[in-house]
């Protein structure tokens, strides 16, 4: 793992207190019921930029971190965190997660995964690496003020059944460890990966039992691996175990799917909106962009977060 010593940086992270308390939402903090936000290196890898962007353009008063100088976010080093930390009280923003890579990898003893070599956002951390994943998750999560970190469940496999049971003791054995800090694991439900729907998101949360374990709810996802996923998906889950939303379009494309600007695709994501709010959910609903066809990651950010607001409004949740 590149970067500072492992003993040094947690030394370091301990001596660090959170990003300043005095940060708010940028449009009030009764504009909606949710954490509006956008995943920070959809739009850029200029940090500074991003945040002027998100907060004064978007008007969004929180931010979710993956990565920024073209590095991952648990690869940052200390002046890179003071730094984003600076970043974050200037444009007034809170960080609603450390969408961290961990337990994107293959399962070991399982048939290597077709997935393995997938893109994941300047990460490319071992097996053997993880355990420090999480460590670094968690230092970020103090480091910036939010108790949630998000996590996969390995590379997908043709055939998880043998497997299954280990993979969920190792999420349980995950979660104890963020629960001693205070930390809550989100599980993104991703189609490279073994959890990729709803149905399948609400077996491994009966399997997980832990206050530490919730979802990262994504329908986009959810639609990219065959499910419909609002009403369907969404209704297979408890409710009180969704801890973050993802927010992005699909569109059929062939025999797959594409992904397409809010409101431009297939999900009735006005009416999952609805849901969320009537059931009384009210953590973040954060922009995922991934669709490029606006030329610029920035641009697509911009026409996506444009149907995304229009869709909130619609719902009555902005």
């Amino acid at each position: 793992m590149s970067g500072i010593p492992r003993r040094d940086f947690l030394a370091g992270m301990a001596a660090m207190t959170v990003v300043s308390a005095t940060s708010r939402f940028a449009f009030g903090e009764s504009a909606s019921p949710f954490r509006v936000s956008v995943i920070n290196d959809e739009i850029g890898q200029d940090f500074g930029h991003v945040c002027e962007v998100a907060s004064k353009e978007f008007g969004m008063g929180w931010i979710e971190l993956r990565g920024m100088w073209n590095k991952n976010i648990v690869s940052l080093d200390e002046k890179e965190i003071a730094e984003t930390r600076r970043l974050l009280d200037k444009y007034q923003l809170k960080v609603t997660d450390i969408a961290s890579p961990l337990f994107k990898v293959d399962w070991p003893g399982a048939p290597k995964s077709k997935y393995s070599e997938a893109k994941s956002f300047n990460a490319s951390f071992t097996l053997a690496e993880q355990d420090e994943v999480l460590d670094r998750a968690i230092a970020m999560a103090k480091a910036f003020g939010t108790d949630r970190v998000r996590c996969f469940d390995f590379w997908r496999l043709e055939n998880q059944a043998p497997y299954r049971d280990a993979i969920n003791g190792k999420l349980r054995d995950a979660a104890a460890k963020a629960e001693k800090k205070g930390i809550i694991l989100v599980l993104e439900n991703e189609p490279a990966c073994n959890t990729a729907t709803g149905a399948e998101s609400a077996k491994v949360l009966s399997a997980v039992q832990s206050r530490s374990f919730m979802l990262n709810w994504d329908p986009g996802n959810a639609a990219a691996s065959g499910e419909i996923p609002f009403p369907d998906g969404y209704n297979l889950l408890p409710k009180d175990r969704i801890g973050h939303c993802h927010c992005k379009d699909t569109v059929k494309k062939g025999a797959g799917f594409d992904w397409a600007p809010m409101g431009g695709g297939m999900i009735d994501w006005a009416g999952q909106f609805k849901a969320l709010k009537r059931d009384g959910y009210h953590f973040a609903v954060s922009l995922e962009t991934h669709w490029h066809g606006g030329g610029t990651p920035e641009e697509s950010s911009r026409k996506s977060w444009t149907g995304m607001k229009k869709l909130l409004q619609e719902a009555d949740a902005l």
